[in-house]
């Protein structure tokens, strides 16, 4: 096997755990309230990392824990948007309304380079044809035909926005040396605004049982910590194109759990609004690569 080989096979369990969590998580919500639910993973994957790597993590310097609040603050928001959203929409439904940030990434990048005068990275064609498709897509899939657009949904495709702006953020704070120690700022950030948000916004409950315990572990080693690793040191043994057409597998992978443990039917017309949704993301993933994508528009 070669080494490229190696690490796309992977990221191929990468995106398979990810595509699991949505069901998961909105299955974790029969036992627990969506703030004190992200509140404890975070605070969970930070004492593991704190535990596995304390000499590292133990003395953090300011430009890292500042670089890593901003971070943080972006991944709690997105994670609590998507949490409290699955109270009100389906697995499947988060996951491909989750998957949007791929095409909003480019859009908000643009713009706050725009309006912190910075140089521009260009918005090709390709980035505008994903939105227009991915945006045809969602109203395919919250159609009256799939399934009505409601409150939940909303709120994810806020989650999705906010992910757009922890990746455009994350180019930036790529330059701190240590991951690890930007990462455990994250995970350590969330936890406490998850707790604070918690006690202010809702009435916390935890009802500690085998089902919510092994699914918090999960969510915590495997699709947390482990795969994070998995993505941070072996994304770079292959090419962007390929690791994201494998990535953009996991709102499909989400629909199939989906409907294997939880018998969610978004209908014909839902399932062709996915497909939709996923060609868009795929467009604009491969702006830089297609010629007739790759021309500047803006």
């Amino acid at each position: 096997m070669t080494k490229q080989h190696r690490a796309e096979l992977y990221m191929a369990a990468v995106t398979f755990i990810w595509g699991s969590t949505f069901v998961i998580s909105k299955s974790l919500l029969d036992f627990t309230s969506p703030l004190a639910y992200t509140a404890l993973r975070f605070f969970l994957s930070a004492a593991i990392v704190l535990i596995l790597f304390y000499k590292r993590v133990s003395v953090v310097p300011i430009s890292t824990m500042l670089k890593g609040a901003v971070l943080g603050t972006f991944l709690f928001f997105g994670f609590a948007l998507q949490t409290v959203g699955l109270q009100y929409t389906t697995a499947s439904k988060s996951a491909f309304f989750t998957g949007m940030l791929v095409v909003l990434t480019p859009i908000v990048h643009f713009t706050v380079q725009h309006f912190l005068k910075m140089k521009k990275k260009p918005l090709r064609a390709g980035n505008i044809i994903g939105v227009i498709f991915a945006a045809f897509g969602l109203f395919l899939l919250t159609s009256p035909e799939g399934s009505s657009f409601n409150y939940g949904d909303a709120l994810t495709l806020g989650c999705a926005f906010l992910f757009a702006l922890y990746i455009v953020y994350l180019d930036f704070a790529s330059s701190e040396p240590d991951k690890l120690q930007l990462t455990y700022v994250q995970f350590l950030v969330c936890g406490m605004l998850g707790l604070i948000s918690a006690i202010i916004f809702e009435d916390s409950y935890i009802i500690f049982s085998w089902q919510f315990i092994s699914g918090l572990l999960y969510l915590t080693i495997f699709a947390t910590i482990i795969s994070m690793w998995v993505q941070n040191q072996f994304q770079g043994d292959t090419t962007p194109t390929r690791a994201a057409l494998i990535f953009a597998m996991e709102p499909v992978i989400a629909a199939g759990f989906a409907y294997y443990f939880r018998n969610e039917i978004i209908g014909v017309i839902g399932v062709f609004g996915g497909i939709i949704i996923l060609l868009g993301l795929l467009i604009s993933e491969f702006s830089d690569n297609i010629p007739f994508l790759k021309k500047e528009l803006l």
